[in-house]
């Protein structure tokens, strides 16, 4: 199997099969994003105690590639710090320009062909600038 092929099997399984989908109920904030470019809408929802995200959530809607990576984004960011949250979200910039960059979740790594696309990077950091936004906010 080509790497090609596993990472297309990666992100269709997030997006099939999506992590972390849904509302809290109660507590935590809202960050709501969206790509007028091609329509991808998110609303973010995070949970963050003591400096640490606890639980994060998302609805909305897009292609493939833009609620894959906020399933990604938020499993990767459960019990980081909001500076290792801002610190994966600047190596997720880094990966989307090009650069070779590891992940401890590895099915990150499966939206590094996307940079091939440049019209497809903004539906792949959609989620990545709501929780940027979103520890900003919690930072005030």
């Amino acid at each position: 199997m080509q790497l090609d092929d596993l990472y297309r099997r990666v992100i269709m399984d997030h997006y099939k099969n999506p992590r972390n989908r849904g509302q809290f109920e109660d507590g935590g904030f809202t960050i709501d994003l969206n790509n007028p470019t091609c329509g991808d809408k998110i609303s973010l929802q995070m949970k963050v105690e003591d400096g640490v995200v606890q639980d994060a959530r998302y609805t909305g809607e897009g292609c493939s590639i833009s609620m894959s990576s906020a399933s990604m984004m938020t499993d990767a960011v459960k019990g980081k710090t909001l500076e290792e949250a801002l610190q994966l979200a600047e190596n997720f910039s880094q990966l989307m320009q090009g650069n070779n960059v590891e992940f401890e979740y590895e099915d990150i790594e499966a939206l590094s062909g996307v940079n091939k696309f440049p019209a497809r990077i903004k539906c792949a950091t959609l989620a990545w600038n709501a929780m940027r936004k979103g520890i900003e906010q919690a930072k005030q």
